[in-house]
């Protein structure tokens, strides 16, 4: 993928959420702006316009020239400490943009003659937030507008991306949805737990928390703790989920991402093949009981090899 810094404006007043913190408000349990950033993970250096918080992973923070003095003037502020021959910038509202838009938007960026790339919405429209441009082109046009209107402040981002001949990227509506009112909140919050998406949701969210960086395939770990539940009993399966975890962080301590995730393959395999082993029994033992609970021979004697019924040894019951 092209080597590309990105900024993420996270300055605004949120005046359709009542002034409520935007980029902190949490969707599946992750800060918005922790989502963006989890998009573009692999950017060489990450710069984020608003106020300084918490995040998920180590970014520079800057602030426009006036507070609050809207998208240019935050852009501005962040290009000045970009290095990258490419720059990514994103609103910290966007909560299922992923990496492959950014990939998208990154590789129409770098086509010929091109300036850079955005992603255009279900209806057409623009988004100029949700996009990626050349540097050297992104400057120019800051400068010059900046010398035209005497600074950035207040001024619309239509008057940058007027000059630039960008190339439009149909990346869905996901990836344009952004969240200005708590209608679109709630609407998110919804989406995510709809029943396709919510458990690779919740999976990130738990990495996230957790600080993983490791790739799983979900699907081997819901196929063993099902083995674990049918062939042992329910509890099994959380209990025997855990304990591969464990084993695999054993086996692979100090090792990497892709050796890690090897690991709890090979824990989950062999953990699948017990659970198998032990519903094998099962069924074996349950044959010999139901054969002899079908009853004595025809006519109405003990069954075949069955002992006589004695009494109770030293209780003189009959």
């Amino acid at each position: 993928m092209t080597a590309y810094d990105v900024i993420v404006l996270a300055g605004g007043a949120a005046k359709r959420l009542g002034g409520a913190d935007k980029p902190g408000v949490r969707v599946g349990g992750r800060a918005l702006l922790d989502r963006v950033l989890a998009a573009c993970d692999d950017a060489a250096r990450t710069v984020v316009v608003g106020d300084r918080r918490p995040t998920a992973r180590p970014v520079l923070w800057t602030r426009e020239v006036p507070q609050g003095g809207g998208p240019l003037a935050a852009l501005g502020a962040g290009l000045r400490l970009t290095e990258a021959d490419h720059v990514l910038v994103l609103s910290a509202d966007l909560p299922f943009l992923g990496p492959g838009t950014v990939g998208a938007l990154l590789a129409a960026a770098v086509q010929p003659g091109r300036e850079g790339a955005l992603c255009t919405d279900p209806d057409g429209r623009d988004q100029p937030l949700v996009a990626a441009y050349r540097a050297e082109p992104l400057r120019r046009e800051l400068a010059l507008i900046a010398t035209e209107h005497g600074n950035l402040a207040g001024l619309p981002l239509r008057l940058l991306t007027a000059e630039l001949d960008l190339a439009r990227v149909e990346a869905g509506p996901d990836a344009a949805f952004d969240c200005d009112t708590w209608d679109d909140i709630a609407a998110a919050r919804a989406r995510i737990r709809e029943h396709g998406a919510v458990l690779d949701e919740w999976i990130t969210s738990v990495k996230n928390e957790l600080g993983i960086d490791l790739d799983v395939d979900t699907g081997v770990l819901l196929d063993l703790a099902r083995d674990a539940a049918h062939g042992v009993a329910r509890p099994a399966a959380p209990l025997t989920t855990f304990l591969v975890g464990y084993a695999a962080a054993r086996a692979s301590a100090g090792a990497g991402p892709h050796e890690a995730a090897a690991a709890v393959a090979e824990a989950s395999r062999k953990a699948t093949a017990l659970a198998l082993r032990w519903e094998a029994e099962a069924a074996e033992a349950a044959i010999p009981a139901e054969s002899a609970g079908q009853g004595g021979d025809a006519a109405g004697g003990p069954a075949a090899g069955a002992k006589p019924e004695t009494g109770r040894e030293g209780t003189g019951t009959p």
